[in-house]
């Protein structure tokens, strides 16, 4: 390398290693803008649901007890996924320790026969055998390599005692794992039980508030009014959020826009509702009802960040996913959330399980696509069954 070449290469590293310093510099300080920009619109949509919730309770008293009761479910079913989890990895790894116990049990008997044979054979040899040796060989050659077996032998004897001796050490740590799974066991059993029962207290004081509701709106003659009330709430939420957003956009390499026909339905089940039929009072179903049983898992339809979850009137526990350019895809009726505001999605990605929480009769899964404030047919945007199975 020329004296010049030496030269610029000095600068180049010189004037790199600055830039390398600020260029991470400023990864961080992005990060933390990000941080708290997340952190902004999170505050934001709480502060907004907490407004919508107290509307929502100073017009109906049974519909903000329905909300605890079957948030209060979701919260048991969540945890009760989480035991069958803990429950089901614990069961495998009981059964792999107890599959490790047998191997090495029989591993020890076959070294404890060996043992027990080198035993019995030292013993009928006597133990003045290498003194007879000594004195009934003559040729010092053949002496010698009879001593060398010999000690071999007791070599052999010496590692088959230890690798005894090893094995009987890992069998009582063995055992000792398998008595700590079965614990493990027999306490989720128990932590299972009693979510299990008061699952079902809930579920009870669940189907009272429903009957309840459904004497008031019998006697009232009040289901229109309920109805457009709901429908007002999801718009006014649908428009603050899209407010909120406003100054945190989303960008993809494919635009939502681009998709129409080709997105992939969240869930495998049957039409009940479709968009544009009539409801009471005049009013039309902006989505779409699938019938599909408790606990089916509910997928992403595409890439977008997770703005809304969190239970509404008339939708239950309601999944709200922006995926940029106006464009918002609704996911209600779920029986638990499994993601939450700020949490970026990508397709086939599950956000929720099919339930039948804001008071509906059947399980299943309400499904909305909307353009700005304008819920247009999903339909015309989804057209690809999910794979089963």
């Amino acid at each position: 390398m020329t004296r010049t070449a030496r030269i610029f290469l000095l600068l180049a590293l010189c004037t790199a290693a600055p830039w390398t310093a600020a260029q991470g510099q400023d990864d961080d300080d992005l990060t933390q803008i990000k941080e708290r920009e997340l952190e902004n619109v999170r505050d934001k949509i709480s502060a907004l649901k907490t407004s919508m919730d107290k509307r929502a309770a100073e017009r109906d008293r049974i519909t903000g007890e329905l909300q605890s009761s079957e948030v209060l479910i979701a919260e048991k079913r969540t945890h009760l996924r989480e035991l069958e989890r803990q429950r089901d990895f614990s069961e495998k790894k009981k059964a792999e320790l107890d599959a490790e116990l047998v191997s090495r049990e029989a591993e020890l008997r076959v070294e404890t026969g060996q043992l027990e044979s080198q035993v019995v054979a030292a013993y009928t040899s006597g133990s003045q055998e290498r003194i007879k040796l000594l004195l009934n060989q003559h040729d010092p050659a053949t002496l010698g390599r009879l001593m060398t077996y010999y000690r071999y032998m007791s070599e052999y004897r010496g590692e088959n005692i230890a690798a005894v001796n090893a094995h009987i050490a890992e069998l009582s740590n063995l055992r000792e794992q398998v008595s700590k799974e079965e614990s493990r066991l027999d306490g989720l059993a128990r932590a299972r039980y009693a979510e299990l029962s008061e699952l079902n207290v809930a579920q009870e004081k669940r189907q009272e508030l429903l009957v309840a509701l459904k004497a008031r709106i019998d006697e009232e003659g009040s289901e229109i009014n309920r109805l457009a009330a709901q429908e007002q709430d999801l718009a006014r939420l649908i428009a603050e959020l899209t407010s909120i957003l406003s100054d945190y956009p989303i960008t993809s390499e494919e635009p939502f826009g681009t998709l129409r026909g080709k997105l992939t339905w969240p869930i495998a089940g049957s039409l009940v509702h479709d968009f544009g039929q009539p409801r009471a009072g005049g009013l039309k179903w902006n989505g779409v009802v699938l019938s599909a049983p408790r606990g089916r898992e509910v997928r992403a339809i595409y890439h977008g960040r997770v703005v809304f979850a969190d239970w509404l009137a008339g939708m239950g526990l309601l999944v709200i996913v922006d995926h940029g350019d106006g464009f918002m895809t609704l996911y209600g009726y779920n029986e638990t959330t499994l993601k939450s505001a700020g949490d970026w999605v990508a397709p086939g990605d599950v956000i929720a399980t099919v339930g039948d929480s804001g008071g509906q009769q059947q399980t299943g899964l309400y499904f909305e696509v909307r353009q700005g404030a304008k819920p247009v047919n999903p339909r015309t945007w989804v057209s690809r069954q999910p794979k089963t199975g």
